[in-house]
């Protein structure tokens, strides 16, 4: 603007001097200062400063004709001559003028309260600020300040107003503000140096409430920092040196109130009661009410424990039956009504039961009388289990004396101590103070916000305990107002702004999040109110009826919605008188459903402020509960099997009975408070999930972690996460990925368990080539029966920890790595022989110990297991079930040549004695026996039998041969598998597989599958020629199959055969059936035409079904066997089998021509084989003698065994021409019996042995399907 020092003059001269600041409002001096120093800096810097000056001179002006209009508006205060602070106004004056602090200890009635702010108008106090005056409570705070403006002519909010929640009725010319202690502290954070106040009276601060021992502890840092400010604490007589120790010796002076003597009389209850069912106490109470009816009517103040305490002094009340008197009932959860009867006017006498709200709290008029029980809640919070407690206690002198001093206010009193003196003398002098009692979070919140510094070291006038401290800081990282090294965090600044518990503040700010804000804001403002519904005591009934309906079947939360809806809805719609009357008919207090709505419009205001807006669609439960839970993570319990719930820390509780759920119980409950009373109690509870608790609480969350092991499906090596939080288990076992939580230990356990134990799946060259090389290794130690011949498995470990990478753990980082790492180094994981054996040069011999077993020319697999006592120990043949029947035993007991030695040796061990020792040494003769000896389908005992006798001539009987002996692994292990190598059932027992496998393995034909061979409905030879054998694969192992034609009766199919024997019987019926179709006029004519066919039939009609052992068909009639033998002994029998479409075609042209010739020759033949049976049949079945019998039995098995229906399919044609010489034998040997049964048996026991040997070798023959052209030539030989 102007250059030079010339224009700059004038102005300079016109700066204020700073002593003129004093002169202003005290809220405005440190401004002012502030803003003169700046226009100071700029005056010296040589910049532009006139506007500012001139703006700052106007503004100092403005101040201080404010200043000067206060002074002239303060009014002039009168003082009661009645109240006996009155009769001390001067002194109290000349203390307050001489001292920055002063403490005035008054009783009740004594008028501190009233006139202190008036002395204070009177010394010129309220002008450059106000006189600030708190109370502990707003009715308090708002009827003193109607009280004082009244006395100083004046309507409230002009020269007395006064602020409380949702009230303000201060005016810009008021001297006096009255308020709650937590408004002041409120105004702290926006004035620290509370500039606006030029006095402040601390009423009550006998209380020792949290918020006043802040107050008092920040005042005491800041009135060295404001020297003008007074500082008034009040207090009833209740240790006021306390407080003057507190602010350095200030001094004390006390004024009396206005009480006439009180006699104490001490009535111990320590006698039994005369029923035992009477309580001592409630005895008690009804003693001394009889004792002060003697003395006068007069009003009789009890003071008791709690509500039940209440009803169950005043129903034995109602029982002794008193004479006009009243039972007033007074506790701070009564309505306002039924708390205004106490007030109320009456003409008989009154008994007020009351706790301890009547102490100090309220003033019950008329009182002549107490009687105290001596006993109160007194809230106190357990930092060991974070828990609000209200434990019934005894009383400390200090509200004992409180108590005594709420009577003698109308006239001598008395005062009855249901205790002794004694038991008074023993109690505390003081309660402790709230501070030591409470949780400290949401003050350590302020402090941090307020740059107060640690609260340990805060001048409380009694400092809490380091555990409470801590407990608070705990509440604030549950909450995450500070972080782990207890600094504020954004959301602690947040919480800061929002005027309720800080845990309330954390759910509104969730709910922000959640999208849910719109109810949690209901919910919380309902949280920090007293409860709004009403249950007067002569009426609960009905109003729990009434509250009913809002009750909702999961959450109490949810029932505060509900009722918010309707109390809404019947505002917006009705007047107020008929809201009012709404309310108290539907028990609703008006006065706390007022400050629900008050509070919920301050949280909606401050979250607006804030930058929060509710959320238009309504939110769901999960949302809300999840919001909730973000400020209550210490109030979940789980359900288990008993009747309560586990808590945090190991702290248990039960539901309310007065909530929603109290019948319920969920397994999973969230609780608004923990309160201790006669239990620990969840108040309004809701059911919520443990996956909630989860997300809400995860940097409170602790997590162990167990069983680390390796997942081959997963590849990664897994483990068991278990969750807690606050010690109770919300995760008890849940799978995750182990590598994150400890990458050393996982890759150490992939390593071992997926590399060296080779539970691991990878297409990598490296692990094949590996896995084969150990697989091997493992074959040889199998087979040799030896255990030392691969390296043990840390040197395996060692290989692969010195080439792997640190961090690899998992299949898929292990492959990414092995890509990588192959174009540098191709073999780098490639095992050698060397590498994995202790002995390289250890072999065993393939030829010893064979991978396969030749089974009728199929290669089938053998396993070996060295693994003694295990079922799997020894050699395993590996058996399709399919061909299971062609199995033999005695083939398997030749086992693998490397145990065969070992075998024969146990063998011969384990015979009688008297045999045994013809055979020492054993070994030699074990060596001796097997030279030269090759395995066969003989028995091994039978061979073994043989070689014996040829070394020795010593005869071994078979059944001398003991297997019992015999060890597991000297016995083939058989597994039954199917046709995709799955295994059906293990076992060492032939004969049992065999059984139990019955239906697969014993077919007539068991077939082999090859989709590319089988063909169906075949009726001409068209098809290509069929191989004698063929070689199949099912379930991994190669089989010989054997194609055959099978006959299906009207046309033929190709199928592929498991067993050599069947497959030619089948083939033979197959092209037979074939023969017959191109043959069919000739097979017509054939049937027709058959010779001596009804001399036949009937002959044959007394031929006896095949006998068992016998193979043969009894369904067949006796023309059906007849063409079948004609074509096969026309075209099939002795001659080659037919395989290929030419040489079908020339059998048949070749030999159609004598079907019939060879049709009239067998049916002679066989009429006469017919007519020699029948007479050899009566014969034989004619003997009846006893002494022949067994020779009769003998000739009619011979008989069935040569003669039975079918028998022509099964005997050659060279056998058949024998039979009437084979049956006129038999005839014979009949007709002999008269003169020579003797010789006859004699014979018969000669062949016993032989004939017996002969019939198990041909069921054995036939079970395993296939043929033995021995026992057929023993047979017919």
């Amino acid at each position: 603007m102007h250059e030079g020092s010339d224009n700059k003059s004038p102005l300079m001269d016109d700066l204020p001097d700073p002593a003129e600041l004093e002169l202003c409002m005290q809220a405005d001096r440190h401004r002012f200062r502030q803003r003169l120093k700046g226009v100071q800096k700029r005056l010296v810097s040589g910049a532009d400063y006139s506007q500012a000056a001139l703006k700052l001179v106007q503004q100092i002006s403005a101040s201080q004709q404010r200043l000067q209009q206060r002074q002239a508006s303060l009014p002039v205060p009168a003082f009661p001559a009645e109240l006996p602070v009155s009769q001390r106004v001067d002194e109290i004056k000349k203390l307050i003028s001489e001292n920055q602090v002063v403490i005035l200890c008054g009783e009740t009635g004594s008028g501190k309260s009233t006139q202190l702010p008036k002395i204070c108008l009177s010394l010129g106090r309220g002008v450059s600020g106000y006189i600030g005056h708190t109370q502990p409570r707003r009715m308090a705070a708002r009827s003193l300040a109607a009280r004082v403006a009244s006395e100083l002519d004046s309507r409230t909010g002009e020269h007395v107003g006064y602020k409380v929640r949702f009230s303000d009725r201060v005016g810009p010319n008021t001297h006096v503000k009255l308020m709650t202690d937590g408004i002041l502290l409120a105004e702290i954070q926006k004035d620290p140096y509370l500039n606006q106040y030029d006095t402040l009276i601390i009423d009550e601060a006998h209380e020792r409430s949290l918020n006043i021992d802040f107050i008092l502890g920040y005042l005491k840092q800041l009135l060295p920092k404001r020297p003008e400010l007074k500082l008034i604490v009040t207090s009833a007589t209740i240790d006021p040196e306390r407080f003057a120790e507190h602010f350095s010796q200030a001094p004390i002076i006390e004024v009396s109130g206005r009480t006439y003597p009180v006699e104490v009389h001490y009535r111990c209850q320590e006698e039994e009661p005369e029923n035992e069912r009477d309580d001592p106490m409630q005895q008690g109470i009804v003693d001394a009410v009889d004792e002060l009816s003697r003395h006068s009517q007069g009003d009789i103040l009890v003071f008791l424990s709690g509500e039940r305490e209440i009803r169950e002094t005043a129903e034995n009340l109602r029982k002794h039956k008193l004479k006009a008197t009243e039972l007033v009932p007074l506790y701070a959860r009564l309505s306002a009504q039924e708390q205004a009867r106490v007030f109320k006017s009456h003409a008989s006498r009154r008994i007020v039961l009351a706790t301890n709200v009547a102490e100090t709290s309220l003033t019950v008029p008329g009182i002549r009388y107490v009687i105290d029980t001596g006993f109160a809640r007194i809230s106190r919070y357990s930092h060991r289990s974070k828990v609000q407690r209200l434990p019934i206690e005894r009383v400390s002198q200090a509200s004992a004396n409180q108590r005594k001093g709420r009577c003698g206010r109308v006239a001598a009193g008395i005062c009855i101590r249901l205790y002794s003196k004694q038991d008074f003398d023993d109690r505390p002098a003081f309660t402790e103070p709230e501070i030591q009692r409470t949780n400290l979070a949401s003050v350590i919140l302020q402090m941090k916000l307020l740059g107060l510094g640690d609260i340990s070291q805060f001048p409380f006038i009694d400092p809490p305990d380091n555990r409470l401290i801590k407990d608070g800081y705990r509440v604030l990282e549950e909450i995450g107002a500070v972080d782990g090294d207890r600094r504020v965090t954004r959301l602690g600044r947040q919480l800061s702004r929002l005027p309720v518990d800080p845990r309330i503040g954390r759910m509104l700010l969730e709910a922000a999040h959640h999208h849910c804000l719109n109810e949690v804001m209901v919910i919380a403002a309902a949280l920090s109110v007293q409860d709004p519904r009403d249950r007067p005591v002569d009426k609960q009934q009905q109003a729990d009826q009434a509250h009913a309906k809002h009750q909702h079947e999961a959450s109490d939360f949810m029932g505060y919605l509900s009722l918010w809806q309707e109390v809404e809805s019947q505002r917006k719609h009705l007047s107020k008188r008929k809201f009012h009357s709404w309310c108290k008919q539907h028990f609703l207090s008006w006065n706390r459903l007022q400050e629900w709505h008050d509070i919920h419009a301050q949280l909606r205001g401050q979250m607006h402020e804030m930058g929060y807006r509710e959320n238009s669609a309504e939110a769901g439960y999960q949302e809300i509960h999840m919001a909730l839970l973000s400020g209550l993570l210490s109030h979940i319990g789980f359900k288990g099997k008993s009747h309560d719930y586990l808590g945090a820390r190991n702290s248990h509780f039960f539901i309310y009975p007065g909530s929603g759920l109290f019948k319920k119980q969920p397994k999973w409950a969230l609780a608004a408070e923990l309160v201790e009373t006669s239990k620990l109690y969840g108040r309004t509870i809701a059911q919520i999930q443990p996956e909630w608790i989860e997300k809400s609480a995860g940097h409170l969350l602790k997590r162990s972690y167990s069983e680390p092991h390796w997942e081959k499906r997963r590849g990664q090596v897994a483990g068991y996460e278990k969750v807690t939080l606050f010690g109770i288990t919300i995760v008890p076992r849940r799978k995750i990925n182990f590598s994150p939580v400890d990458p050393v230990v996982a890759r150490e356990i992939f390593i071992r368990s997926a590399l060296v134990d080779g539970d691991f799946h990878t297409r990598a060259p490296f692990w094949r080539h590996n896995q084969a090389l150990i697989a091997d290794i493992h074959a040889l130690e199998a087979k040799s029966r030896r255990r030392d011949i691969l390296v043990d498995e840390e040197r395996i470990y060692s290989f692969y920890d010195q080439r792997i990478p640190e961090g690899v753990s998992t299949t898929p980082g292990f492959e990414k790595w092995l890509r990588n790492q192959t174009k540098k180094q191709p073999k780098l994981l490639y095992l050698k022989e060397q590498d994995l054996m202790r002995d390289a040069s250890q072999q065993v011999s393939a030829e010893q110990f064979p991978d396969r077993f030749n089974l009728n020319g199929m290669q089938l697999p053998l396993e070996y297991q060295f693994e003694p006592g295990s079922q799997t120990d020894g050699v395993t043949l590996v058996v399709p079930q399919d061909v299971l029947n062609q199995v033999s035993d005695a083939r398997l007991q030749w086992l693998v040549p490397g145990l065969l030695r070992e075998r024969v040796v146990m063998l011969i061990r384990g015979l009688p004695k008297a045999l045994r020792r013809s055979f020492v040494p054993v070994p030699d003769f074990a060596d001796a026996c097997l030279k030269g000896v090759t395995p066969s389908d003989r028995p091994l005992v039978q061979v073994l039998g043989e070689r014996l006798k040829e070394l020795t001539g010593v005869h071994v009987p078979e059944d001398a041969w003991s297997q019992s002996e015999i060890p597991a692994h000297l016995q083939m292990r058989l597994k039954v598998v199917d046709e995709a190598g799955k295994g059906l059932e293990s076992s060492r027992d032939l004969s049992g597989l065999k059984k139990r496998h019955a239906t697969q393995s014993r077919a007539e034909h068991r077939q082999l599958s090859s989709p590319e061979l089988e063909q169906s409905g075949i009726k001409h030879w068209d098809f290509p020629p069929l191989p004698e054998r063929m070689t199949v694969t099912q379930g991994g192992i190669q089989l010989q199959g054997y194609p055959a034609l099978i006959d299906d009766g009207e046309s033929v199919s190709i199928r592929l055969l498991d067993a050599e024997f069947n497959a030619s019987r089948q083939h033979k019926a197959g092209v037979r059936r074939l023969l017959m179709i191109k043959l069919s006029k000739e097979t017509r004519y054939l049937r027709k035409n058959l010779t001596n066919l009804d001399r036949m039939r009937l002959l044959y009609a007394k031929v006896p079904p095949p006998i068992q052992g016998v193979a043969g068909s009894g369904n067949r009639n006796l023309e059906d066997e007849l063409v079948i033998k004609v074509f096969d002994q026309t075209f099939l029998d002795g001659q080659a089998e037919v395989r290929d479409k030419e040489s079908f075609e020339s059998r048949y042209q070749a030999c159609k021509a004598e079907l019939m010739s060879n049709s009239n020759r067998l049916c002679e033949q066989l009429l006469k084989i017919f007519e020699v049976y029948h007479q050899a049949h009566r014969t034989i079945h004619g003997i009846n003698q006893i002494n022949w019998m067994k020779s009769v039995m003998d000739m009619r098995e011979q008989l069935d065994r040569l003669v039975y229906q079918g028998f022509l399919q099964q005997i050659p044609e060279d056998q058949l021409k024998e039979y009437p010489r084979y049956l006129k034998g038999l005839l014979m040997r009949a007709e002999k019996l008269s003169h020579a049964a003797a010789r006859d048996q004699q014979r018969m026991a000669e062949m016993a042995e032989l004939l017996q040997k002969w019939k198990q070798w041909d069921e054995l023959c036939r079970k395993e399907a296939r043929t033995d052209q021995r026992i057929e030539e023993i047979r017919w030989g």
